[in-house]
């Protein structure tokens, strides 16, 4: 399983059982943005250099693409096994960044990475992404087999899950709802009213995630079964459904013109659209390491 920390809030590390002292050790995407590009770019011959690539440029023939398994050289130097899974961190604001950068420019190493994964079935990747409109502000969030949105009980918390809906409507994302800090079945009323038929599952208030934020690391098998349920729900919805490699290649030939014909090409140089490899579509199994 892989796990990227892409929030701007970064307390996934330490949440996971790792100290501070710790978490501030984790290589950060952000700042390796040149290596990914490198390392994805192999001998893709339409694209000149890793400088003429931008966080859409898509996979093709020639380029290298990510697997989960142990021998992935990328994930091996930029990740870290924490509690059996591979934790990777995008970095939050340093104070070089104030009033300088905005957040995205960190996440675009994630958006490289998952343009380029082929992972399969039992294959596992989670995001911790940011919430609402902020999503949207790149193309990732449509990088994903499913979205859980994770709502509390509240109306401001059912209106970000139904802003993100509205924005997502045309994208053919698959939504499904996570009640959150469920006390009473007046939450669940409450959620199902708003949410309708995207509410998957619900937690109720954590002892095991309450001690886990505070450093205690305890064995998954200790999450009250009740939360744990809703966790291999999200899992099993997952595997049922399966991958559409298809439309994943679509949305990611999408924005990547879209960025292009933005402000890619003016900071480029050259017509971006050109990366594109119309005969390469991603999948589980596929190659993508010989030129053409």
């Amino acid at each position: 399983m892989f796990a990227v920390d892409a929030d701007i809030n970064q307390h996934l590390a330490v949440a996971l059982g790792l100290s501070e002292a710790e978490a501030v050790t984790l290589p950060l995407l952000g700042e390796h943005v040149a290596e990914i590009k490198n390392h994805l770019r192999g001998d893709n011959r339409r694209i000149a250099s890793a400088e003429a690539m931008i966080k859409t440029t898509p996979p093709g023939r020639g380029s290298r693409l990510l697997s989960l398994d142990d021998g992935d050289e990328l994930l091996q130097r930029l990740t870290r096994s924490v509690v059996g899974l591979r934790l990777a961190v995008t970095g939050g604001f340093a104070e070089g960044d104030l009033g300088v950068a905005c957040y995205h420019s960190k996440v675009a190493a994630v958006e490289l990475m998952l343009n380029h994964l082929a992972d399969g079935p039992g294959e596992y990747v989670v995001v911790d992404m940011v919430a609402g409109a902020e999503a949207f502000a790149s193309g990732m969030f449509t990088r994903f087999d499913r979205t859980f949105v994770v709502c509390e009980p509240t109306v401001r918390s059912v209106g970000v899950y139904h802003q993100y809906v509205e924005h997502a409507a045309d994208y053919e994302v698959p939504i499904s709802v996570i009640g959150n800090k469920v006390d009473e079945p007046g939450d669940v009323t409450f959620l199902r009213e708003h949410v309708g038929e995207a509410l998957l599952g619900w937690c109720g208030r954590s002892a095991y995630v309450k001690a886990m934020e505070r450093g205690r690391v305890a064995p998954i098998e200790d999450v009250e079964p009740a939360n744990l349920a809703v966790v291999d729900a999200a899992r099993a919805l997952v595997d049922r459904e399966g991958q559409d490699w298809e439309r994943l290649t679509r949305h990611a030939h999408l924005f990547h013109l879209r960025n292009a014909n933005a402000w890619g090409n003016d900071r480029v140089g050259v017509d971006l659209a050109e990366q594109i490899d119309p005969d390469f579509v991603m999948g589980c199994g596929v190659s993508a390491v010989s030129g053409f």
